[in-house]
Order: C-alpha cells, then structure tokens, then sequence
C-alpha cells in the first residue's frame, strides 16, 4: 500500500509540474508576441533611412593572453 500512495504523490507532483511548464511556456511565448508588435509598430512609425545602431552602448574587450 506504501508503494501505490507514494506513486500516487509522485504521479501528482509531475502532473503539477507539466501544468507549471505549460504555462510558463504560454507565458513566454505571449511575452514574445507582444514584443515583436512593439517592434513592429516602432519600425514602421521610424524612417526606413535611420542609422543603424544596435541601442546599447558597447565596450571594447580586455586582451587576453594567448
């Protein structure tokens, strides 16, 4: 009897999980969605002519020995 109650937790638990996962995964692909609209809506407001930038400032990198 042990035995079956313990698969039985454990069966629920990686049942909780999947869901947990599956929701995670909707979030982000929502997320994703919404960020490329906002990508979309503010490259066709901009001219096609603007400089390219990449909007982060970049460092150059320390040397490093061969």
């Amino acid at each position: 009897m042990f035995e079956y109650e313990m698969h039985q937790l454990r069966s629920a638990e990686l049942i909780e999980q999947a869901e947990r996962f599956r929701l995670a995964r909707f979030a982000r692909t929502q997320a994703k969605a919404r960020r490329a609209e906002r990508r979309g809506r503010q490259e066709s407001s901009q001219d096609a002519e603007r400089p390219v930038t990449i909007g982060r400032i970049r460092r150059r990198r320390a040397p490093r020995a061969a």
